[in-house]
């Protein structure tokens, strides 16, 4: 049977549309793909923890879980577990820390581009051994599947050759996992037309009030073309985001639109920021109807049987690699 697996990340307490088109969406269209699949969706809360040390991480896997139950993620259909509720997480890391070498964990991207931005001894040793962790997150669990996005596909290959290096040395012990990567969505683009992220101040969040939404719509930066000459949607920032929210007819049309000229930015913007309220409104009133002690309840509820299926992979590594005596 296939086995799909992915996480949220819990950096901040809420998330915004990049997110949605990003994680949430590619999820819903995958298990509608496979309806016969498990699929498997754990809080990433100790990967956040490299960058979220206020206190705040309890709120924001609180808040993080009750905005995907509101974009409609089903618990009947997506098995949800606490990765901080499961030790064999930490112990799997642990073993394949040991049979990592520093050589090949400095060439992993996540780790070079923190390097670049900020001095290599203010970096947490976790966000070092990272891939590791995520290498458990997923081997852990037999997933045969992993959605996930370009800048996370190295970390499903390093999962992939230690994988194979386990079952070169000691027989069958993981399954190999494969990478789904969304191609048709790319990067979400922000506000300014860089990726959408809460760091560079340029989201849409899925919380955000009509007039928030309006607001920041409004600001969109666009060139400075005459009205009736023809434009490049492609090249237009408010085209990137409202094609996320039209169907495929609608986008040929909008298109033809900038192509034959006569196109007004601001009637764009107009029809996009009804189109995205009417989008966001009931994602929104879901959310305020959801407890936190809903979500706790659905992770207490799931966490004996993420134990039970880590523990057992985590005895027969044991037992091959020679602890279990």
């Amino acid at each position: 049977m296939q086995r799909i697996l992915t996480w949220l990340q819990v950096t901040s307490d809420q998330f915004h549309i990049g997110n949605y088109f990003g994680a949430v969406k590619p999820l819903m269209d995958m298990w509608d793909k496979h309806p016969d699949a498990e699929v498997f969706l754990f809080v990433a809360n100790m990967h956040s923890l490299t960058t979220v040390q206020d206190g705040s991480l309890r709120q924001n896997t609180l808040n993080t879980l009750k905005l995907y139950l509101a974009c409609g993620v089903d618990t009947e259909r997506v098995f949800i577990y606490n990765q901080a509720d499961v030790p064999g997480h930490a112990q799997l890391a642990w073993v394949f820390n040991c049979y990592t070498h520093m050589g090949f964990m400095e060439r992993m991207h996540a780790y070079k581009d923190k390097v670049g931005k900020q001095k290599a001894n203010e970096i947490p040793v976790g966000l070092f051994t990272y891939p590791m962790l995520m290498a458990a997150d997923i081997l852990l669990y037999d997933a045969t599947h992993v959605p996930t996005g370009k800048d996370q596909k190295q970390h499903v290959e390093y999962a992939r050759d230690v994988a194979g290096k386990f079952n070169h040395v000691f027989g069958e012990m993981f399954v190999l996992p494969e990478p789904v990567i969304g191609e048709e969505i790319g990067v979400i683009p922000g506000t300014d037309g860089r990726k959408m992220s809460k760091s560079k101040n340029n989201y849409i969040w899925l919380l955000d009030t009509d007039q928030e939404l309006t607001k920041k719509i409004k600001k969109i930066p666009t060139a400075a073309i005459a009205i009736h000459e023809p434009k490049d949607p492609d090249e237009c920032n408010v085209y990137k985001i409202f094609k996320l929210f039209l169907t495929s007819k609608e986008d040929v049309v909008l298109r033809k639109r900038y192509t034959d000229g006569w196109l007004s930015f601001g009637e764009v913007k107009a029809e996009m920021i009804e189109r995205v309220i009417d989008f966001i409104w009931p994602i929104r009133d879901n959310f305020h109807t959801i407890s936190d002690e809903h979500v706790i309840d659905i992770l207490t509820k799931n966490a004996p049987k993420a134990n039970e299926i880590a523990s057992k992979k985590i005895q027969d590594v044991y037992q091959k690699i020679g602890f279990s005596l």
